[in-house]
């Protein structure tokens, strides 16, 4: 994708004055026409475009039996995707083009947490649903009422892993090593110490580096070396992942590393090498698990894309894409407020990552597995409810 334009950077300044003069969204543009447009905003290039390249290639294929089955209200759907290169202004910037100058009906918003809380309040006061693939803050909904999520939240991932670590692998004294300028990643560390000390652990360190900056972790990583714990949780993006299970490797450290769904790209193991090996994260998805809705997906992503395994950015944006279809199809409107409404009452709805309803919060309740790294594979593990 091309960079965005000075343009569009100045579209980000005056949202507010388009919305106030009168645009109704959902009713002109993307919804009036032959076709219903779906703004998608998505790291397509920079230090997270995995995340990007998966959310938007599970999106064409939901997009692909959507319009095959006849589209929406009767009209083909379109996905209208911006690349915000990975940076959270350049997310707010990509959803003040798609609105105001696309006139989309509804986004699908980031994985990234913090992105989308970027953007949230762009869509928020177009009165603009939003629908984020894989944001698991709390804060992204927490942003108004037309912003939504179809996975799990932080609390609960990070729960998940404290429990995982002390009654699965007999883990009581735990080193932190988090992301100090990430909501995803200060988020998930406050949620699994919490867990520990209430399960009766102890965290021996806590220590932060710096997200896209720093590259050395020896300093913090002989800290934890010294306290001699028995795992430690590393709460960010594959990014700093597998450079941190390699340096911890080199320091000697043999103690399993933990991480979250941050984890799931292919370059955690091709960074961290055998490094990784041993270690465990949480996630949305194994393509390993057996449910039809899972191996159906699994066999049309892989045909689609030529045989690639699809990991859980790309179930997850397949799912995005078709609970908003959904609801829109439920509202018998491209009307904002309309499909706000729709999304809020989504009950059991059949996702291909697992039956979906929305809470009152805007969250989807949801199972969590566990996979392990093992010969630069990810093995599925165990299955946590909520």
């Amino acid at each position: 994708m091309k960079p965005l334009s000075f343009t569009w950077l100045m579209l980000a300044a005056v949202v507010g004055l388009a919305v106030g003069n009168g645009c109704k969204k959902g009713t002109t543009g993307g919804g009036s026409g032959n076709t219903i447009v779906i703004g998608h905003f998505a790291s397509m290039t920079g230090d997270t475009a995995t995340f990007g390249t998966s959310a938007d290639e599970g999106i064409r294929l939901a997009l692909d039996e959507v319009n095959a089955k006849g589209g929406v209200l009767g009209k083909p759907v379109n996905v209208l995707t911006e690349d915000d290169r990975s940076q959270a202004d350049e997310a707010k910037t990509a959803a003040a083009k798609l609105i105001n100058h696309d006139h989309v009906v509804a986004l699908l918003g980031e994985i990234s947490s913090s992105k989308s809380i970027a953007a949230a309040p762009v869509a928020q006061e177009a009165h603009i649903p939003m629908v984020s693939p894989g944001s698991t803050n709390p804060k992204v909904t927490e942003m108004g009422d037309y912003i939504f999520r179809v996975c799990f939240i932080d609390p609960f991932q990070g729960t998940a892993m404290a429990n995982f670590a002390m009654n699965n692998l007999k883990a009581k004294k735990l080193a932190v090593l988090y992301p100090v300028n990430s909501d995803y990643g200060v988020g998930l560390r406050d949620f699994f110490e919490e867990a520990v000390k209430k399960a009766g652990g102890q965290i021996v360190v806590d220590v932060s580096y710096t997200e896209k900056s720093d590259t050395d972790f020896k300093s913090q990583l002989t800290k934890i070396k010294n306290a001699n714990p028995d795992a430690i949780y590393v709460p960010g993006y594959y990014t700093e992942a597998g450079l941190i299970a390699r340096q911890a490797r080199e320091l000697g450290l043999t103690c399993p590393l933990l991480g979250g769904d941050g984890w799931d790209s292919d370059q955690t193991v091709k960074i961290g090498g055998k490094s990784a090996d041993g270690c465990y994260f949480s996630n949305h998805y194994s393509p390993d698990e057996q449910r039809p809705e899972v191996q159906d997906f699994v066999k049309a992503y892989k045909a689609k894309y030529k045989g690639k395994v699809p990991d859980a950015m790309a179930i997850l944006g397949y799912d995005a894409l078709k609970v908003l279809c959904d609801a829109i199809k439920r509202a018998g409107s491209t009307d904002g407020t309309k499909i706000r409404d729709a999304l809020a009452q989504t009950k059991d709805y059949p996702g291909a990552c697992g039956p979906i309803t929305i809470d009152q919060n805007r969250n989807a309740k949801k199972n969590i597995v566990i996979l392990k790294i093992q010969d630069g594979k990810f093995t599925y593990v165990a299955t946590i409810k909520p």
